[in-house]
C-alpha cells in the first residue's frame, strides 16, 4: 500500500467543446447561425469599404453630403463591430439572448434607415469621381445588407411570437391547468 495511491483527483479540467461550423475572426455561428453570421461579417466588410473609400477623397465641392456619409458610415461600422462583440463573447451569455436580439434589431433598422440616406445625399451632392462613385456602392450594397438583416430578424422575432401564441392556446386544455378533485 505504500507504493499504491488510495485516492485520485476527483476534478478533472473540463474540455472546451470545438467551435462547430462556421467561424469568423473566432466569432462561431452559434449564436448567430451561418446566414446572420455571414450578414453580420458582410455588413462589417462594405461599412468599412465606404468609410475608408470616402476617407481617400481629397476634394469636395459640396461636402455636406461627404461629412454626413462620412460620419453614418464611420457608425454603422463600429455599431457592427459592436453587435458581433456582443454575439460572439462572453458579454452574451451575461447580457442574454433576448436582449442583445432587441438591441441588434434596433441598431441594424435605424442604420439602414440612415446609411440608405446617407448615400442618396452624397450621391446628390458629390462630383461624381470615380472614389465618390465606389463609396456611394458600397454605401448602397452596405444598407441593403443591414435592411436585409433586420428584415430576417423582424421575421424571426414575428415567427417566434406567432410560436408562442399558438403553443399557449394549446395549454389552456391540458391535463396541468385542471383543478385537482376534492
Amino acid at each position: 500500500m505504500a507504493s499504491s495511491e488510495v485516492y485520485c483527483e476527483t476534478t478533472v479540467p473540463a474540455e472546451q467543446p470545438a467551435a462547430k461550423g462556421l467561424t469568423l475572426g473566432g466569432c462561431t455561428a452559434q449564436h448567430l447561425g451561418h446566414r446572420r453570421l455571414l450578414l453580420k461579417g458582410l455588413q462589417l466588410v462594405l461599412s468599412f469599404l465606404a468609410f475608408v473609400l470616402e476617407e481617400v477623397v481629397s476634394e469636395c465641392t459640396m461636402c455636406g453630403g461627404l461629412y454626413f456619409f462620412e460620419f453614418v458610415s464611420c457608425c454603422a461600422f463600429l455599431l457592427s463591430i459592436l453587435i458581433l462583440v456582443l454575439y460572439c463573447t462572453p458579454l452574451h451569455d451575461k447580457i442574454g439572448q433576448s436582449k442583445i436580439e432587441q438591441l441588434d434589431l434596433g441598431i441594424i433598422s435605424v442604420v439602414a434607415f440612415f446609411l440608405i440616406i446617407a448615400s442618396i445625399v452624397f450621391s446628390a451632392t458629390s462630383d461624381k469621381t470615380s472614389l465618390e462613385n465606389a463609396a456611394v456602392a458600397f454605401g448602397y450594397l452596405a444598407s441593403i445588407a443591414f435592411a436585409v438583416d433586420a428584415g430576417l430578424e423582424f421575421y424571426q422575432k414575428q415567427k417566434t411570437k406567432k410560436e408562442r401564441q399558438e403553443s399557449t392556446a394549446n395549454t389552456h386544455n391540458a391535463t396541468e391547468n385542471q383543478p385537482l378533485n376534492n
